[in-house]
């Protein structure tokens, strides 16, 4: 392989991780976004026994979460690293040694909250890592190409 194949596969790959890395926390606020506005469609603007401030917290539960659960946004920078680098590199059970040690870092903050914590986590590690992979497999494709 001549070296300036061997730069070009070397600047597709930096290039989409650095996409799938640092675009994939957009991503993953854009969705929680579209998980609220869903959630604040199902509940009335205000009722009874309470009034539309309290349904106001009442309909926005993740972004709430995001103070039980510090460090996401670092985190998910280094999840989508090890999911990209771990599929480039061809080894597919390195996404679930990740999401192991992930779960298990979060697992007493999940399980000691009730304000949407646990739906933050899932949602946000599912976009995470669909988004990483699909940069990954996005790699492979154009890196086989030459």
């Amino acid at each position: 392989m001549s070296i300036g194949l061997w730069v070009a596969k070397a600047a597709i790959v930096l290039a989409l991780a650095a996409a799938s890395v640092l675009c994939g926390g957009w991503l993953v606020t854009r969705v929680f976004r579209l998980a609220e506005r869903a959630r604040a469609t199902e509940l009335p603007a205000s009722d009874e026994h309470g009034s539309a401030a309290q349904n106001a917290e009442a309909i926005a539960p993740l972004t709430h979460a995001a103070t039980y659960l510090r460090g996401g946004e670092w985190i998910g920078y280094l999840e989508r690293l090890a999911v990209f680098g771990t599929l480039l590199a061809g080894f597919p059970e390195g996404v679930a040694v990740a999401m192991v040690v992930k779960s298990f870092a979060r697992y007493p903050e999940i399980k000691a909250s009730s304000t949407g914590a646990a739906e933050r986590f899932i949602i946000g590690t599912f976009v995470s890592v669909l988004f990483a992979s699909a940069g990954a497999a996005v790699a492979m494709w154009l890196i086989h190409l030459f």
